[in-house]
């Protein structure tokens, strides 16, 4: 399905001097669809599950209890949300027909979803989870139809907007490893204290060292290396916690619809719909992001068997009890990092993640990291995405026209949720879904604006696909 792959090079014409000693570029794989070593395959696909299970866990622990599950069902649903966001990204990576990016991106609970079906299931117990179910169902399918239409966005996503939502994925998961940092629950009597913070910052050191001093493969698991040594350090320091790993069940599986039919009600549809457009936004936007990481841009036939992905895998997704799946940005930190740019390497992590929701205490041996262990971690995982989006912005032509402006102010909006969190408190509802999520906000802005300054009100012989603010980031249809 793949195009043989563009180099940077190719446009260069060597001298003819007769055969070359090995394969031309033209010949080679590109580094996205190459194959590892088993030993290798492997550990760079646990080090992107490590990067990825807290974001995966935290959803179904905050809506059980909310929903009014005990802490053995919410265990169940925890399990779920691995085995099925292990299918979401075997459905990304490796894909079938038109559906699947093909690009080592990785899927997961998405955290959108978390306070509309906790507003959803609240003191509903079971049939509060079949109403969730029954809505994410709807709003999936609705997505996967919309798919082939969503992804022509991908024409507004020049420069000087990609790298603006770059940054603002990077800077928006920043909070995340600085509360893991902290210790994660702000209600623990530890939340924040010395002990904490001091192991994040040994864990963020021993990541930099490892990635200064090793070299090849161990550099390329520094961050794997990193959170093991971290893990070690703490046992004696006393936070690490070896309760789950006693408790878990040696092997588990998802029963389908576990918690019973799901249930439809339309004002649970609308609300899930709302969402599954947010999250398809971001996708739209963590795909450019890759893409540009992995020196293989996303057209728009990517973007469309991108969000086939996510919104089939999130329909499927209820069927074993998980919930609504969506591209992780976190990973795409680890990617940029490491430079490991094998699909097929996630794809390993998405096998593991299923064989993790099947054996829990398989589970619970990663749960062993202690969040200030992967907080350590995280700020440099996620920093790395915001550089790689300043990095982007460098080529914008900040200098021309009112593309500084531009960034500006989406940047300026995107950070309101972060910097005031309750700056839209007074605002319904529904409308939070989308407004408290920076990264959609500074998108829809930066969009708007570059319409706005670069597009209206200007005469068709202005138009010059090398103004560099405004040329498509995308390669033509059909380049993947």
């Amino acid at each position: 399905m793949a195009a043989k792959p563009r180099f940077h090079n190719d446009a260069v014409a060597a001298p003819d001097t007769g055969p070359a000693p090995g394969p031309s570029s033209a010949d080679r794989k590109h580094p996205v669809d190459e194959t590892l070593p088993p030993l290798k395959m492997f550990t760079s696909g646990l080090q992107h599950v490590a990067a990825m299970y807290a974001g995966v866990v935290a959803p179904p622990m905050i809506v059980g209890p909310a929903v009014g599950l005990t802490a053995k069902e919410t265990a169940f649903l925890m399990g779920a949300s691995l085995f099925t966001a292990g299918i979401a990204t075997l459905l990304q990576t490796l894909g079938f027909w038109r559906i699947g990016a093909r690009l080592p991106f990785v899927n997961g609970v998405s955290f959108a979803g978390v306070t509309p079906m906790v507003a959803i299931g609240k003191d509903r117990g079971h049939d509060g989870i079949a109403v969730i179910f029954g809505a994410i169902i709807v709003a999936s399918l609705l997505g996967f139809l919309l798919a082939p239409y969503f992804c022509k966005l991908v024409r507004f996503f020049p420069p000087v907007v990609t790298g603006t939502v770059i940054t603002l994925i990077g800077v928006s998961l920043l909070p995340v490893a600085f509360n893991w940092s902290q210790g994660g629950n702000a209600k623990a009597a530890d939340y924040g204290s010395t002990t904490n913070i001091t192991m994040a910052a040994v864990t963020l050191v021993i990541v930099l060292a490892l990635r200064k001093l090793l070299r090849g493969f161990l550099q390329q698991i520094s961050i794997l290396l990193g959170l093991v040594i971290g893990t070690l350090i703490a046992i004696p320091v006393g936070i690490t916690d070896f309760g789950a790993l006693g408790d878990a069940d040696p092997i588990g599986f998802p029963t389908p619809f576990h918690f019973g039919a799901p249930q439809f009600e339309i004002a649970a549809i609308v609300s899930m719909s709302i969402v599954m457009l947010v999250c398809m936004t971001e996708s739209t936007a963590d795909m450019l992001a890759l893409g540009k990481i992995v020196d293989r841009p996303a057209d728009e036939r990517t973007i469309e068997g991108g969000l086939r992905a996510d919104t089939l895998g999130s329909a499927i997704s209820p069927l074993f009890n998980g919930f609504m799946c969506s591209a992780f940005a976190q990973n795409i930190g680890l990617v940029a990092m490491t430079k490991v740019r094998s699909r097929f390497v996630v794809a390993a992590g998405g096998g593991i993640l299923i064989v993790l929701g099947l054996v829990p205490v398989a589970a619970s041996v990663i749960a062993l990291v202690p969040l200030p262990v992967l907080g350590g971690a995280g700020i440099v995982l996620f920093g790395s995405v915001a550089a790689s989006g300043i990095q982007t912005l460098a080529a914008a032509a900040l200098e021309k026209g009112e593309n500084a402006l531009i960034v500006a102010a989406a940047v300026g909006v995107g950070l309101i949720p972060i910097a005031a969190p309750e700056f839209y408190h007074a605002f319904p509802e529904d409308l939070l879904v989308v407004l408290d999520s920076g990264i959609s906000t500074g998108c829809v802005v930066a969009i708007v604006l570059n319409l706005a300054f670069n597009h209206l009100g200007r005469k068709p012989d202005e138009e010059t696909p090398e103004r560099d603010g405004d040329r498509p980031v995308a390669a033509p249809v059909g380049a993947h």
